[in-house]
């Protein structure tokens, strides 16, 4: 069945149709990837591709669509790497629509009888999960509200943090967004990068994607676009059109787990869970 092109799926509603898109490409996918699948197979409008979600660079379908991989993955269907890659698990292969939403319902009435066990408790599972959806956000403000240039001092160290050298912020106007240059070396080869970094809080245009594009010509095949907002299904496809030199592509959200990869300016605090297992003590009785 497809989902509403008009209007943002639900998180239920969208659950079996995520696992059928990762399914679709061949098993496994990036986020990027992931959406953009999801998009081809359900033709969403415009409106719809473009909402926010509050005042975050995630679009409400981004966000949504989050949620739904992450209770595949509570429920076993779906599992991520450390490299941010999303595949179907043998559990999640052949399961029908029916089936995933069993899984689900079945593991929101388990979480919900967790979280009731442990209400007493001085560390509340709900703030903890509130927190763990909400960094990225608080993380992206602090992002935004960056002078320009000290922007750009951050992208050139996060490249360097990432394996690139020789790493160059060129602060020049009128470069046609050209905001630095770096190398970036691959085993045996090198070639040189640009990039451009920008504090948006909207969707980067395909308009803005052929002007980068345009200002790479005649130095380099390699660009790198970064922005703290989102970039609209239009400027994703630009960046990858045949025949021209392609763009890779960070926004909001792969900036801030970029961030947290690297450690910069984030820091992971690990919080023990105890939970009492019920059934363990049945072969006691």
């Amino acid at each position: 069945m497809k989902l509403n092109p008009n209007s943002v799926p639900t998180f239920d509603q969208l659950n079996y149709p995520s696992l059928v898109a990762l399914r679709e490409l061949g098993g496994s996918g990036t986020i990027a990837e992931h959406l953009d699948k999801l998009i081809e197979t359900h033709a969403f409008s415009s409106e719809v591709l473009n909402q926010p979600h509050k005042n975050s660079a995630q679009s409400e379908l981004e966000y949504r669509l989050a949620w739904s991989r992450t209770w595949l993955k509570k429920g076993g269907l779906i599992e991520n790497s450390a490299r941010g890659v999303w595949s179907v698990t043998p559990a999640g292969e052949t399961l029908g629509r029916e089936g995933v939403q069993r899984a689900i319902i079945a593991l929101r009435k388990k979480d919900s009888e967790n979280r009731k066990r442990v209400a007493e408790i001085d560390i509340h599972v709900s703030d903890i999960a509130d927190d763990e959806q909400n960094w990225r956000e608080f993380l992206l403000e602090k992002l935004k509200k960056m002078h320009p240039s000290a922007f750009e001092r951050l992208a050139q160290r996060l490249l360097r943090e990432s394996g690139f050298s020789k790493v160059q912020v060129t602060g020049k106007t009128g470069d046609g967004g050209i905001d630095g240059t770096g190398i970036l070396q691959m085993n045996l080869i090198s070639f040189p990068v640009l990039f451009q970094c920008k504090r948006y809080r909207q969707s980067v245009s395909p308009s803005e994607i052929r002007d980068f594009r345009g200002a790479m010509t005649g130095r380099t095949d390699k660009g790198l676009f970064i922005t703290t907002g989102s970039f609209s299904s239009e400027a994703r496809k630009e960046a990858t059109r045949d025949g021209a030199p392609s763009i890779e592509l960070i926004d909001g959200p792969q900036l801030c787990d970029h961030l947290k990869r690297l450690g910069m300016g984030v820091r992971v605090i690990l919080v023990e869970r105890v939970e009492v297992i019920d059934e363990w003590f049945d072969e006691f009785e």
